[in-house]
This record gives C-alpha cells, structure tokens and sequence, in this order.
C-alpha cells in the first residue's frame, strides 16, 4: 500500500506535535498514519479557512458526498488511498463521517451550554481519530477503544485550553458558558484578552478536567498494550508537559500561544519511548 507523498507532506508540514511519534511506526502504517493525519487536516482546514461561511458548508458537503461515493458506492476519486488504508486496517467509513459531523459543529454551533455540549465536539474531532489510529496500531484488548476516547478528549481539551485566545481572535469560544457564569467570566472578557483572577481559577477547572481524562485514558490501558499504543503514549507525554506548562504560566493564553520546544518534544518522545520499552 503506497501513501501520496501529499499526504505525506501535508503531515509535514502541519508541523504537529504528533509528527515525531509517526516515526516509530513500522513504514506501511505510518504511511497509513500520513494518509489518515492528511484527511484529519484537509477537512478541519475547510472549517478554518476565510471564505464565507456559506462556501465553507458547501465544501465540506462536497467533500462529504465525495468521501461517500468512493467508500460506498466505489467511485474513484481524490479518496481512492484513503479507502485503501481503510479496507486495509478495518476502519469503519462511519468513522470519517462522524468526524466530519464534528468538523461541521465548527460552522453551525459554537455555543456550548454545557460540558457535555463541548465533549460531544471533543468526541467527534478527537476520540475519533483516536479510535481510527488504534485500528492502524493494531490491539487486542477491546478496552483500548476506551482508551482512545478519553485520550483524544483529554487531547482536545488540552488544545481548547492552550488555543483559548487564538480562537477568540477568530470569534470561537470552546468553553461551555454554565462554566463562564459559575467562574463570573464574561465572553466579552475573553474575547477582549482581559486576563483575571477569575478567568484563572476558570482555566483552572479545565485544566482538571483534561488531567481527570487523561487518567481515565491511563485506566483503561492494560501494561500489555502499551508497545502496541506506544504512538498514542507519546502524544499523550508530549501534551501532558503542555499542559504543565500552561499552569505554570497561570493560563497566560489569552495573548500568547504557549509551546514545547523542539528539543523538549524530542526529549519527553526519548523518555516515553525508554520507558515503555524498560516497562511495557
């Protein structure tokens, strides 16, 4: 099974925290990992780009419709390799299409009343993926498929908390409103960048959160298993320390966009993969 090289250089070129853990990958599934990353960031990119947002419903139901007619009804097109790596590692097509329904909560809903509003978001553009990458990595025990929900909430989450003012600046909020009246954070507060106490102790709560789901991942992991989800165990390193990093900053991500450095993302990988290896 060959990958195009322009998944393989959309996975690239996203320059995502993930990339280094691609590499650990045996080279048939990471160049279905490539594949599978690229439709990942082509659809969430047609929520993302500027056009009106009426074009941008228009190409994501094309893009839809075209994923459909080439999974169902075998029509060759532009998801010919995606289908192959699908057939391949026995991802179900619903998979797809309820990451694109996620895709589409970015275009038609944005307000998230409650928390269980925003983990239904989490659910579709995150534990998704999760769950098609576990088919790829290949597992035994069913529980991994819990596994690989909490993480990618956890995951989701930790970008929610990490993005709160770049999406603000793109008129999104992603934090569920009950939650903004019980902290006495308004909307305006944070679209405007107004740092606070109470937006602290806000950021707090869902830092919390993601730790209690990232525990929940850990839970649901059994030790034999873990060479297997060694790809997923350091992206969950890697965001773990992202995580501390933001508290330690005490949320300062109204303004700034907080990251790991290269050498610490090599570092955290280097440690996670020893320590499976000693361990797993």
């Amino acid at each position: 099974m060959n990958t195009s090289s322009s998944d393989q250089q959309i996975t690239f070129e996203s320059k995502s925290s993930f990339l280094y853990s691609f590499f650990f990958l045996p080279k048939e599934k990471r160049q279905a990992i490539y594949t599978l990353y690229a439709f990942c960031r082509q659809t969430d990119d047609i929520a993302d780009n500027i056009s009106p947002m009426e074009n941008r419903r228009d190409h994501l139901n094309s893009w839809e419709a075209e994923l459909k007619n080439c999974f169902t009804k075998r029509v060759s097109n532009y998801f010919d390799t995606l289908r192959h790596v699908a057939e391949r590692f026995k991802i179900p097509v619903d998979l797809f299409l309820e990451l694109i329904a996620g895709v589409r909560m970015d275009l038609d809903n944005l307000d998230y009343k409650s928390f269980e509003d925003l983990k239904l978001y989490c659910y579709r553009v995150a534990s998704i993926v999760g769950l098609m990458c576990i088919q790829i990595f290949g597992y035994r025990d069913p529980i991994i498929k819990k596994y690989a929900e909490n993480l990618g909430i956890a995951l989701q989450l930790t970008n929610i908390i990490r993005d709160v003012g770049t999406d603000a600046q793109m008129g999104r909020l992603y934090l569920p409103r009950e939650e903004l009246r019980q902290f006495n954070v308004s909307e305006q507060q944070i679209m405007s960048a107004q740092h606070s106490p109470e937006f602290e102790k806000l950021m707090a709560f869902q830092s919390q959160r993601a730790r209690h789901y990232y525990s929940l991942a850990e839970d649901c992991l059994p030790p034999n298993e873990r060479r297997n989800m060694l790809v997923s165990e350091i992206m969950k390193s890697v965001y773990f320390h992202l995580l501390n990093k933001i508290e330690s900053r005490n949320y300062d991500v109204l303004e700034n966009r907080i990251r790991l450095s290269t050498p610490n993302k090599f570092w955290i990988t280097a440690r996670t993969v020893s320590t499976i290896k000693l361990f797993g």
